[in-house]
This record gives C-alpha cells, structure tokens and sequence, in this order.
C-alpha cells in the first residue's frame, strides 16, 4: 500500500515517517510540505492512502480532496477537533488529533490497510469475465453482459441489462480491467459498453434508453469510436 504525507509541519511529517518506518506493508511514496507537491507527485504514481492535514498555506486538505473527482483512501490529521464532521462528509478512513499518539494511527493505517485488501481482491479478472466478491461469494459477472458503470463516490455500480452491482471500488481502477477497445470513459461518473449505445444526441448517449451525460472532454472521441459517417 503506497502512502503520500501531505503536512506543512516538518515535525509532524517526521513523527509520521517514524510511525510507518516500522509498518511492512505500507510504502511511502514521499512526504510533503504543501498541496503542489503532492498534486505532483500524484500525477507520477499511483497512490492509495494520504495522510492529510486540514490546515495548510495556499489549499486546504478540504479543498484539496474536492479539487478530485475521486481521490485515494484519506487519513485526516489535524490539531483541531472541530473538522471530525466535516472529515467524514469526505468520507476518510479515519480523523486523527495532533500530537498522535503511535497506536492510535497503527489502528487508523490498519483499517487502511484492510480496505485496500478487500479492495485488491474484489476483481478477479479472467478473459471475457468478472468474478466479484460480495458478503464473501465470489460470483460471475460476464464482461459482454455490462452496459455502463456508474461511479458512486468511494462506489461503483456496474449495470447489466438484468441487474445492478454495487460495490467498493473506484471507476478509475475498473477501467484499467476492462478492453478499451469495447469500453470508453465518457464522463468522469461513466463507463460505456461502446457496442451497447443506441442513440447519441447533443450531449447525451442512450444505453437501453437510459440516458448517460457524455463530457465535453470526451465528445469528440466518442463519435470517432463510433465510426460516425
């Protein structure tokens, strides 16, 4: 599991380090004393936990989180007792008061750390099909039987013509598993089956007359993909 600090206090960054120095299971990809550095080395790699502090120069770690459509796993660290509601409108993993105490974060990075498992081990990905792990059944999903995903924030649901699935795991990490031969991102909340659109008008795209939003950003490569005459 790679973990990002993101603090301005240099103090607090060290305490940290130390906590996660005896931690195996977790990498640190760096630490960092404001917002710009993490964004950039967020553009480099992949990270899965932030340990976050609210209260920094420039940009919040609030600000920070809603500048993301979706953003990793958050650990909240914070002097101020105060932004514990606010943290968990975020949906963060957990909301630590400075000074930390050791076992205190261990618990919170455990908890981490047992997301990113489930996480890992939800798909299992073999040719044309999905296994998904629900309530501890793994169940077969075939990959030509989706029609769209929809992001949830920390959720996806994957929709078929019979039935939706709705489970713990993020729309970018989805579209990594899938072809991008049969399967477009059209929006940052949406995953077509390309051979599934019906219909495609102004900005909208038709799946089973279920009307899906198509991005700006996306339009243009959606009617290429389309081999639109």
């Amino acid at each position: 599991m790679k973990c990002l600090i993101v603090d301005d206090n240099k103090i607090a960054r060290s305490v940290l380090k130390h906590f996660l120095s005896a931690l195996d299971y977790v990498s640190l990809a760096g630490d960092c004393e404001s917002v710009a550095e993490a964004v950039n080395i967020m553009s480099r790699e992949k990270i899965d936990l932030l340990l976050l502090d609210v209260e920094m120069p420039g940009m919040s770690g609030f600000d920070f989180l809603n500048s993301f459509p979706e953003h990793p796993m958050v650990i909240l660290i914070t002097a101020k007792a105060e932004y514990a509601v606010s943290a968990f409108d975020h949906n963060v993993v957990d909301f630590l008061l400075k000074p930390v105490a050791e076992p205190r974060f261990i618990k919170a990075i455990q908890r981490a750390w047992e997301i990113y498992k489930s996480d890992e081990q939800n798909f299992e990905t073999e040719k044309d099909f999905f296994f998904i792990r629900e309530k501890g059944v793994s169940s077969r999903l075939m990959i030509s039987d989706i029609l769209y995903i929809q992001a949830l924030g920390d959720y996806i649901t994957i929709h078929t013509s019979e039935k939706k699935i709705t489970i713990h795991y993020s729309i970018s990490a989805i579209e990594k598993k899938l072809s991008p031969a049969r399967f477009m991102r059209v929006h940052r909340s949406y995953i077509l089956a390309l051979d599934k659109i019906e219909t495609v008008e102004e900005g909208t795209a038709f799946v089973y007359q279920q009307p899906i939003p198509v991005g700006d950003a996306h339009r243009s490569q959606l009617m290429k993909r389309l081999n639109l005459l």
